[in-house]
């Protein structure tokens, strides 16, 4: 569920009166995303998605975020659009919470991803690598691999109700990632949640990338890994090496890795699928079982790691090297 915040009918036309969008016709909850607030409203010009955002968003982070959004925009990227008021505001407050007017994509996200969606995930990816190059705005990853530490310790006294003998395990994991993590690798802003429900297709071409809440400043390459975890397993958790060569293949057409992102691609993915298991393992341990979202079970990120660990090389991921 992903409306925490109910909106008084009063509040949300006065609030739409501020846009030039005409009269709103009906307002709709959507229960689909964890973080915010998200409805569909529909006016005399046409749905709009009205995001409420709420406490697990930083607000000082908002405005990354939705300049990020018009920046990828005007640069042909298939994302929602921050809607200005005739006053010229993106950002404001409806419910006590801040909010934002964005502009509808049509699509549906694929249940069952297959090689061709995983081509157009590919080529989409390295498209918004290269179209937020110019942007200026910056944002650290506050995910990224000097968090996991952290995280970990916090789960340490649950996480053998999930599998015994886990934190130690990850213990040995997290050492070498840190020891090993690259540093140098071509960077810049990334989506960092590029999973299926973030993107959308219509007859069978990508038609729209959202969810731009967790992007920041990393490399190009750790975007990959986590696609990598997001689109190529299958749902009983084996690899699909079909898909990763496809996703990679359509990747490099649109943006060529060079030899050092190709080389750690490997331990890019272990990190990839430390960092979703961590957050689905803190998530799974720490939230009420009367809690509004029902937590992701921590095991499918677990499977993927031990695979991860027993890949060989970059080879193992369908590249031609």
């Amino acid at each position: 569920m992903a409306v925490y915040t109910e909106i008084d009918d009063h509040a949300l036309v006065d609030f739409m009166a501020a846009y030039d969008v005409g009269e709103v016709l009906s307002c709709k909850g959507i229960a689909e995303g964890i973080e915010n607030s998200n409805f569909l409203v529909t006016t005399t010009s046409g749905p709009f998605i009205l995001t409420l955002y709420e406490k697990r968003v930083d607000q000082a982070d908002l405005p990354f975020f939705l300049g990020y959004m018009d920046h990828l925009a005007s640069r042909g990227v298939p994302c929602p659009v921050p809607v200005k008021t005739m006053d010229g505001e993106v950002l404001r407050v409806l419910s006590k919470r801040p909010a934002a007017l964005i502009t509808f994509l049509a699509g549906m996200w694929p249940k069952r991803p297959t090689a061709d969606h995983c081509r157009g995930v590919g080529e989409g990816l390295a498209t918004l690598h290269m179209a937020g190059e110019d942007f200026d705005g910056t944002r650290a990853n506050t995910l990224g691999i000097s968090a996991w530490r952290k995280l970990l310790t916090s789960c340490e006294g649950d996480a053998d109700h999930v599998r015994a003998g886990l934190i130690p395990r990850l213990n040995d994991v997290l050492d070498r990632l840190e020891s090993e993590w690259p540093s140098n690798l071509p960077s810049g802003i990334i989506h960092a949640d590029l999973f299926p429900d973030n993107v959308f297709f219509r007859h069978g071409h990508l038609s729209g990338i959202i969810d731009f809440y967790f992007a920041c400043a990393d490399a190009y390459a750790y975007d990959i890994a986590i696609c990598l975890n997001a689109w190529c397993f299958e749902p009983d958790g084996s690899f699909n090496i079909t898909k990763a060569r496809r996703l990679l293949a359509s990747y490099q057409s649109v943006r060529p890795l060079n030899n050092d992102e190709i080389a750690h691609l490997p331990i890019l993915a272990q990190g990839a699928a430390m960092r979703f298991l961590l957050t689905r393992l803190y998530d799974w341990v720490n939230t009420p079982t009367d809690a509004f979202v029902t937590p992701k079970n921590p095991e499918e990120y677990i499977q993927k790691l031990e695979f991860y660990l027993a890949v060989k090389g970059p080879e193992s991921y369908g590249l031609d090297l």
